[in-house]
């Protein structure tokens, strides 16, 4: 319910960066914030001309705002479209009746389909805090969700948001579940399957808790932040695309819900699967392939929960009307050489370029996945995609059809370079057993991966090669000397992260 009265607010911009969440910022004894009972954290809706946001409050003391006049953070001030001078109308939002299901959730309650409606909707809209997203994603997480629940939330999500379609005819995608640091096939996989006919409008996702998403790693190579009318042209034009989702109102909900997921580190099934598979159909896919990496230190350890998850993606995908097919993949340990966003960029222009010592790994499974999506789109016959997909790759047809995909999004550019690297050597001689994905994978975040594109992990060795003592095992490559450092200190606290074992060479 709004309130009588109108309080008009002159906008100043702050320049705070708060990530996604609009913020803003009056001071204690400003007479809008006395007369309404504003206080810290307190939800606050502003006006301006069509635009409308409902920002959380952060009280001020001293002389940073004048009175009668309010601050936003740099995400508020982007959502409203603000410019200096403008005055909002501030008022109470009206009362959140969805977060009463949240509640319910917290206490164990099944949620119904209209219920999952009214909290996504609300979700999308921006109504909900930080701490109010934190509380639902908490209480689906783990197994808050059964499988009718997890449908309906997938369908709420896609109903909050836009859907693009392309007429008749298969339109291809592929996501893999994450887990496993520099596994960046994607990129390869879109212009082998576009230059073999079929259409792949591939919409990414940017990093939850890993070091890089695909959109992350594709933004140092080309613009990624398109809009529908510019995903359109660029697919129409050269069958594919690598963009950014959350550029676009596809599945809008998932984004605000992965914005809280990613410092609380949570990415549960039910969850998983409802931003994985809203995605899809919102970007209008007909066929999905889904790459589920399974190993002991991958984001699936188990052959038990790779089944669970993947009977949970066919039965929604198909409640959906998708047609979902699972690959489950070798998890043990990094694909390619580099962890972070430059760094495998670099991996994935060796392998599209062909050039000499390119990651055959990298390579390999992308051709793996490329093949299986041509066969189940029908570009290829059972058990051929393979003898399509590998000529495609080898003569330089993907690479230009990349080449194509990226002029067409916005020209193509220089992944960027960290100007600060430091190696971490092998403490002793002896074999490499093993590769850890999740320490690795937060070594490269604590150098700054995916905020810093240049910063990460690039990986001088793989499992089963001799090293010998003092030998770089990888090089730690950071935006900052802090954050090297940071990196460094907790990279030689984890000798496991590349685990060598005393033995004589072979």
């Amino acid at each position: 319910m709004e309130t009588s009265t109108h309080h008009h607010l002159r906008l100043r911009r702050m320049g705070i960066d708060t990530y996604q969440e609009p913020v803003l910022y009056m001071r204690k004894d400003c007479p809008v914030c006395v007369s309404e009972g504003f206080e810290a954290q307190s939800r606050v809706e502003l006006t301006l001309g069509t635009r409308t946001i409902v920002a959380t409050l952060n009280v001020v003391d001293g002389d940073y705002l004048t009175n009668g006049e309010t601050g936003l953070s740099e995400a508020a001030w982007r959502m409203l479209g603000a410019k200096d001078g403008d005055e909002a109308i501030a008022r109470h939002p009206r009362p959140l009746e969805s977060l009463g299901h949240v509640r319910a959730k917290v206490y164990g309650k099944r949620l119904s389909g209209s219920a999952f409606d009214a909290v996504i909707e609300d979700v999308a809209a921006g109504r909900y805090s930080d701490l109010q997203l934190a509380a639902f994603v908490t209480a689906c997480a783990g197994d808050g969700l059964d499988t009718e629940e997890t449908i309906a939330l997938t369908r709420s999500m896609v109903k909050a948001g836009d859907r693009m379609q392309w007429g008749d005819g298969s339109i291809m995608d592929k996501h893999c579940v994450g887990g496993l640091p520099g596994n960046r096939t994607s990129m390869i996989i879109v212009p082998i399957v576009a230059a073999c006919g079929l259409r792949m409008p591939k919409t990414s996702s940017r990093a939850i808790t890993s070091p890089a998403g695909t959109a992350d790693t594709m933004e140092t190579i080309a613009p990624v932040e398109l809009d529908t009318t510019q995903i359109r042209r660029v697919v129409d034009t050269t069958g594919g695309c690598v963009v950014w989702g959350g550029a676009v109102r596809l599945s809008p909900a998932d984004d605000v819900l992965i914005r809280v997921e990613r410092p609380l580190d949570l990415d549960s099934q039910g969850q998983l699967v409802a931003s994985i598979l809203s995605k899809k159909a919102a970007a209008g896919a007909t066929h999905v392939l889904i790459d589920m990496p399974v190993g002991p230190t991958a984001k699936i350890r188990s052959q038990k929960a790779a089944r669970d998850l993947t009977e949970q993606l066919r039965v929604v995908g198909e409640a959906l009307g998708l047609r979902v097919e699972v690959m489950q993949t070798d998890g043990l340990m990094p694909v390619g050489r580099g962890i972070g966003p430059a760094l495998e960029a670099h991996d994935v222009l060796a392998v599209l370029e062909q050039t000499p010592g390119f990651p055959q790994d990298l390579a390999e499974r992308s051709l793996q996945l490329a093949a299986r999506l041509l066969e189940i789109g029908g570009a290829a016959a059972p058990g051929m995609g393979m003898q399509l997909a590998g000529p495609v790759l080898a003569d330089g047809r993907a690479w230009r059809k990349f080449q194509e995909i990226c002029e067409a999004q916005g020209g193509m550019r220089e992944p960027p370079v960290a100007p600060f690297t430091r190696e971490i050597v092998a403490g002793r001689s002896g074999s490499v057993v093993s590769m850890h994905n999740r320490r690795l994978a937060r070594i490269a975040k604590l150098a700054g991966a995916p905020k810093s594109p240049s910063a990460g992990i690039y990986l001088h060795v793989r499992a089963g090669e001799f090293v010998e003592r003092g030998q770089p095992l990888y090089t730690l490559h950071a935006a900052s000397p802090g954050a090297l450092a940071y990196a460094a200190e907790y990279a030689q606290s984890q000798a496991d992260a590349v685990f060598v074992i005393e033995d004589e060479p072979c």
